[in-house]
């Protein structure tokens, strides 16, 4: 979910030069103490981009969570099954935790988080780092009418360089069904001064993105859903410079489509 595009960026180097995150569910609570749960989801898309760049073709996504009162931890891992791109490190295993502090009742929290990005198989040598760490801060405000609007900072503390998002959600019931329409939208940016590893001088990366989307979710037993969508992501203005030599646009920043399927089992 996040050294994917430092992944590209080695083999675009090389010959010239679509974070999603699994979908959880919250138990209820109980009067006396917080719930706990635990959320298994496979998943598969068409297509692997992060943050506007393609790392891949159609990918496997699996994703296990532990929800406990405002506490979720899990992974989240990326496993392509086809048009893998040349030096990308293959699988690649992310872990995760945030806690959520309500200021306003269903209307205004506050979640810091971390994400551990690894991959196993980098190839350091190439410029491919092993593992990153990546805090970040979301604040989730929800408007009149279910609008949800949450601005979100980043910082990589191996990459050297801020990510910087906002995103919006809504969910529009479609009660003839018995199930909604997720809408969702992003725009972020990120600049990184330390793109690869062991590179001299310092490779920069920056660049642009955004993606629109909607999923339907499908209740398919009390404890489990599967949920269909589609999004277009596109990354812009993305560059790599090394030192004082010109930036070379990257050619991993491109638009695309993707179909995405998952079907999330609580317990």
């Amino acid at each position: 979910m996040k050294n994917k595009l430092l992944l590209v960026l080695a083999s675009v180097l090389a010959t010239g030069l679509t974070r999603v995150q699994a979908q959880t569910a919250m138990a209820a609570a109980p009067a006396a103490a917080p719930s706990s749960s635990w959320v298994v989801t496979p998943a598969f898309a068409s297509q692997y981009m992060f943050r506007g760049a393609r790392l891949g073709g159609p990918s496997f996504q699996p994703a296990v969570e532990f929800d406990s009162g405002p506490i979720a931890a899990g992974i989240w891992a990326n496993v392509p099954m086809a048009d893998k791109v040349p030096g990308q490190s293959d699988p690649e295993f992310d872990f995760y935790g945030s806690y959520t502090i309500e200021s306003i009742k269903d209307t205004l929290t506050w979640v810091p988080g971390v994400t551990i990005y690894t991959y196993p198989d980098a190839d350091k040598s190439a410029g491919f780092y092993k593992l990153t760490f990546e805090p970040n801060l979301a604040l989730n405000y929800t408007l009149p009418g279910g609008l949800k609007l949450t601005p979100k900072i980043y910082y990589d503390f191996v990459l050297k360089g801020a990510t910087y998002e906002f995103n919006a959600a809504y969910a529009l019931p479609l009660k003839g069904l018995g199930t909604e329409l997720d809408f969702t939208g992003t725009i972020g940016t990120f600049k990184w001064k330390d793109a690869l590893e062991n590179s001299s001088p310092t490779a920069k990366n920056w660049g642009d993105y955004y993606s629109v989307g909607v999923a339907l979710p499908f209740q398919v037993t009390s404890n489990s859903k599967l949920t269909l969508g589609w999004a277009y992501t596109e990354g812009r203005n993305n560059y790599v410079k090394i030192g004082s030599t010109p930036r070379v646009a990257n050619g991993a920043a491109v638009a695309r489509g993707v179909v995405t399927a998952s079907y999330a089992l609580t317990f």
